[in-house]
């Protein structure tokens, strides 16, 4: 199995996510690469690491999702692979509950978001996003 970490969907990926807009609640599960150093599209130098870029845009973004009615559900670094083979780990792994599709296009549209979108692109080397459908009230 290859693995391509990427920053933005493909039109593949972006059509699928706009279709069925209302249904939910939906799951994200981020597995996120960071940069060793923060890389500004406007070449503004920085000392942060892509870590540090990052979490400036999780701050944000935290705030943007309880706006439209979703949360964060976990977040946390990764330690280690226990099951299974791939040539590199993720750093983190975030999920994120959104009500429904349409909740998270919405939020990706509002001007906060684009505020803060410099910081993502300078911390992420890459990313994959896997989105589950769930029920909130299911515990197995």
């Amino acid at each position: 199995m290859e693995v391509i970490n990427r920053v933005l969907p493909n039109g593949e990926q972006m059509a699928g996510f706009l279709k069925d807009p209302e249904e939910g609640p939906i799951y994200m599960v981020n597995l996120l690469k960071f940069k060793a150093q923060a890389e500004y599209a406007d070449g503004r130098a920085t000392s942060l690491t892509g870590q540090e870029a990052y979490g400036l845009y999780a701050e944000g973004v935290q705030k943007l999702l309880e706006a439209v009615g979703g949360s964060v559900t976990f977040a946390g670094e990764v330690s280690r692979l226990t099951l299974g083979e791939v040539e590199e780990l993720w750093d983190e792994v975030a999920i994120a509950c959104y009500p429904t599709r349409g909740a998270m296009l919405q939020m990706m549209q509002l001007p906060e978001m684009a505020e803060i979108a410099s910081h993502r692109a300078a911390g992420l080397a890459g990313q994959l996003n896997i989105e589950c459908l769930g029920d909130p009230s299911r515990t197995e």
